[in-house]
Protein backbone atom coordinates (compact mmCIF):
# COMPACT_ATOMS: atom_id res chain seq x y z
CA UNK A 1 0.00 0.00 0.00
CA UNK A 2 1.46 3.35 -1.03
CA UNK A 3 1.66 6.33 1.31
CA UNK A 4 -1.20 8.00 -0.59
CA UNK A 5 -3.40 4.93 -0.22
CA UNK A 6 -2.60 4.74 3.50
CA UNK A 7 -3.49 8.40 3.98
CA UNK A 8 -6.76 7.91 2.11
CA UNK A 9 -7.62 4.85 4.17
CA UNK A 10 -6.87 6.62 7.46
CA UNK A 11 -8.91 9.65 6.40
CA UNK A 12 -11.89 7.39 5.64
CA UNK A 13 -11.70 5.86 9.11
CA UNK A 14 -10.95 8.99 11.13
CA UNK A 15 -13.07 11.46 9.15
CA UNK A 16 -16.45 9.93 9.95
CA UNK A 17 -15.47 9.46 13.60
CA UNK A 18 -14.58 13.14 13.90
CA UNK A 19 -17.87 14.15 12.28
CA UNK A 20 -19.80 11.80 14.57
CA UNK A 21 -18.09 13.17 17.69
CA UNK A 22 -18.76 16.73 16.54
CA UNK A 23 -22.42 15.87 15.94
CA UNK A 24 -22.74 14.25 19.40
CA UNK A 25 -21.13 17.31 21.02
CA UNK A 26 -23.68 19.57 19.30
CA UNK A 27 -26.57 17.38 20.47
CA UNK A 28 -25.22 17.49 24.02
CA UNK A 29 -25.41 21.31 23.92
CA UNK A 30 -29.13 21.35 23.06
CA UNK A 31 -31.65 22.26 25.79
CA UNK A 32 -32.79 19.09 27.56
CA UNK A 33 -36.16 18.60 25.80
CA UNK A 34 -34.68 19.24 22.36
CA UNK A 35 -31.76 16.93 23.18
CA UNK A 36 -34.19 14.18 24.27
CA UNK A 37 -36.19 14.56 21.07
CA UNK A 38 -33.11 14.70 18.82
CA UNK A 39 -31.65 11.60 20.48
CA UNK A 40 -34.96 9.76 20.07
CA UNK A 41 -35.06 10.57 16.35
CA UNK A 42 -31.37 9.64 16.08
CA UNK A 43 -32.01 6.21 17.60
CA UNK A 44 -34.87 5.65 15.19
CA UNK A 45 -32.86 6.82 12.18
CA UNK A 46 -30.18 4.25 12.96
CA UNK A 47 -32.53 1.80 11.22
CA UNK A 48 -32.45 3.88 8.03
CA UNK A 49 -29.03 5.43 7.60
CA UNK A 50 -27.06 4.44 4.51
CA UNK A 51 -23.83 2.52 4.71
CA UNK A 52 -21.91 5.43 3.14
CA UNK A 53 -20.27 7.25 6.06
CA UNK A 54 -20.49 10.69 4.42
CA UNK A 55 -24.25 10.36 3.84
CA UNK A 56 -24.64 9.00 7.35
CA UNK A 57 -22.86 11.99 8.85
CA UNK A 58 -24.87 14.41 6.71
CA UNK A 59 -28.12 12.88 7.93
CA UNK A 60 -27.28 13.45 11.58
CA UNK A 61 -25.69 16.85 11.00
CA UNK A 62 -28.90 17.97 9.30
CA UNK A 63 -30.92 16.57 12.19
CA UNK A 64 -28.97 18.54 14.79
CA UNK A 65 -29.15 21.65 12.58
CA UNK A 66 -32.94 21.33 12.64
CA UNK A 67 -33.13 20.97 16.42
CA UNK A 68 -30.57 23.73 17.06
CA UNK A 69 -32.54 26.16 14.93
CA UNK A 70 -35.79 25.14 16.60
CA UNK A 71 -34.27 25.67 20.04
CA UNK A 72 -32.98 29.12 19.08
CA UNK A 73 -36.41 30.08 17.69
CA UNK A 74 -38.31 28.52 20.59
CA UNK A 75 -40.19 26.25 18.19
CA UNK A 76 -42.16 23.64 20.16
CA UNK A 77 -41.05 20.05 19.62
CA UNK A 78 -44.46 19.06 18.25
CA UNK A 79 -44.10 21.73 15.57
CA UNK A 80 -40.87 20.04 14.51
CA UNK A 81 -41.99 16.42 14.53
CA UNK A 82 -45.77 16.82 14.29
CA UNK A 83 -48.26 14.54 15.97
CA UNK A 84 -46.70 11.41 14.48
CA UNK A 85 -42.95 11.32 15.19
CA UNK A 86 -42.59 8.04 13.29
CA UNK A 87 -43.97 9.66 10.15
CA UNK A 88 -41.60 12.61 10.66
CA UNK A 89 -38.55 10.38 11.13
CA UNK A 90 -39.39 8.18 8.17
CA UNK A 91 -39.97 11.21 5.93
CA UNK A 92 -36.67 12.70 7.18
CA UNK A 93 -34.87 9.43 6.45
CA UNK A 94 -36.29 9.31 2.92
CA UNK A 95 -34.15 12.34 2.11
CA UNK A 96 -31.04 10.22 2.64
CA UNK A 97 -31.87 6.66 1.71
CA UNK A 98 -34.18 4.51 -0.33
CA UNK A 99 -35.63 2.88 2.75
CA UNK A 100 -34.80 0.83 5.74
CA UNK A 101 -36.47 -1.23 8.36
CA UNK A 102 -37.84 0.08 11.59
CA UNK A 103 -39.39 -2.52 13.82
CA UNK A 104 -42.52 -1.76 15.81
CA UNK A 105 -40.47 -1.52 19.01
CA UNK A 106 -38.35 1.30 17.53
CA UNK A 107 -41.50 3.11 16.39
CA UNK A 108 -43.08 2.89 19.86
CA UNK A 109 -39.89 4.02 21.59
CA UNK A 110 -39.62 7.05 19.30
CA UNK A 111 -43.26 8.00 19.92
CA UNK A 112 -42.87 7.56 23.70
CA UNK A 113 -39.63 9.59 23.84
CA UNK A 114 -41.15 12.47 21.86
CA UNK A 115 -44.28 12.39 24.03
CA UNK A 116 -42.09 12.65 27.13
CA UNK A 117 -40.04 15.51 25.65
CA UNK A 118 -43.12 17.37 24.41
CA UNK A 119 -44.98 16.68 27.67
CA UNK A 120 -42.28 18.36 29.71
CA UNK A 121 -42.47 21.30 27.33
CA UNK A 122 -46.27 21.51 27.69
CA UNK A 123 -46.03 21.36 31.49
CA UNK A 124 -43.49 24.20 31.45
CA UNK A 125 -45.76 26.28 29.20
CA UNK A 126 -48.77 25.63 31.47
CA UNK A 127 -46.76 26.73 34.53
CA UNK A 128 -45.89 30.02 32.85
CA UNK A 129 -49.56 30.85 32.28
Amino acid sequence: MSEGEKAGFIAKIIGPKKRWRAYKARVKELPEDYRTAAEAVERYLMHFVPIDADSNASTFEDLVDLFEQAAVNGTPIREIVGEDPVEFAEAFAQNYTEGGYAPARARKRLADDIERAAGTETATQDESL
